[in-house]
């Protein structure tokens, strides 16, 4: 009886047990992970390339976009940062399903087969013969002996190891980091409305010096930006600004909105910035 050969099968098996699970299914959940962190750069770069520039001492700063309108007749700019009206993309793989199968085949087929034949043939054969004097005779044998044997043996082994693995990732736009909704809650806030010739505003246009004589001057040039630099004080004559007031008359104090104007002496004044022009009266 002929024995079936394992072999194959042990083979077989011992192909699944070598596999590598861990590279297999790690592979593709460590591509997942770097795909993120190359998703996340991709997201910094957009916010850097579109949403700022530098700002000349290696630092950066918001772009912002100016909107020219009419409001209340007149023409006012509005100026509002670039990441505000803009979708930042913020891909994230939402899902991984890691499908691994496996199949093993293994066959193994043994036969044997033996013929034997034997054939025996024997033959006499005499012959006598007599006449007057002689007497003669023969004597004839045959004997032929034949032996066949015939063997076959027959030996199929055959084994096959096959696996597949279906990896499907889900991606989509993830919710906003807590820290960047922070930053666009802040440039939110910084939206403005400007006019396009600055905005110059005087605290008390009246001053009086018995009540101390001050007033705080302040001023936004056309782009949004606090100027004080660009605040001159004149005396008012004649309606036309004359000469500067000197420290005599006005002590002033700047600061990073606005100056702070304390007159001596009574009289009119006028506060020049940009295009700007307010005048003010001071009185005893």
């Amino acid at each position: 009886m002929a024995t079936i050969d394992t072999t194959p099968s042990t083979i077989a098996t011992n192909a699944l047990q070598s596999l590598p699970f861990g590279t297999l299914i790690g592979g593709p959940l460590a591509a997942c992970v770097e795909a993120q962190a190359k998703a996340a750069k991709s997201s910094w770069e957009f916010i850097r390339d579109v949403g700022l520039t530098d700002n000349g001492d290696g630092g950066h700063k918001a772009v912002y976009v100016n909107f020219e309108y009419r409001k209340d007749g007149r023409s006012v700019m509005l100026s509002l940062p670039l990441l505000t009206i803009v979708p930042i993309p913020y891909l994230a793989i939402r899902e991984i399903e890691i499908a691994f199968k496996a199949r093993i085949s293994a066959a193994a087929a043994a036969s044997k087969t033996t013929h034997k034949s034997l054939a025996v043939e024997a033959g006499m054969k005499s012959k006598v013969g007599f006449n007057a004097l002689v007497a003669s005779g023969s004597v004839e044998m045959s004997t032929s002996i034949s032996s066949k044997k015939d063997s076959t043996a027959t030996r199929d082994s055959k084994y096959s190891v096959e696996y597949t693995m279906d990896v499907n990732v889900k991606a989509g736009q993830d919710d906003m980091p807590a820290g960047m909704a922070k930053v666009l809650e802040m440039l939110n806030s910084s939206i403005d409305s400007i006019d396009t010739k600055g905005e110059l505003h005087v605290s008390d246009q009246v001053v009086s010096l018995a009540g101390g004589g001050s007033t705080y001057i302040s001023y936004k040039n056309n782009e949004g930006y606090y100027a004080p630099n660009d605040i001159k004080l004149y005396e008012y004559k004649d309606n036309h600004a004359g000469t500067i007031v000197s420290n005599d008359d006005c002590q002033k104090a700047s600061d990073d909105s606005g100056v702070l104007c304390v007159f001596k002496k009574e009289g009119f004044y006028c506060v020049k910035a940009g295009e700007k022009m307010l005048v003010i009266n001071v009185t005893k």
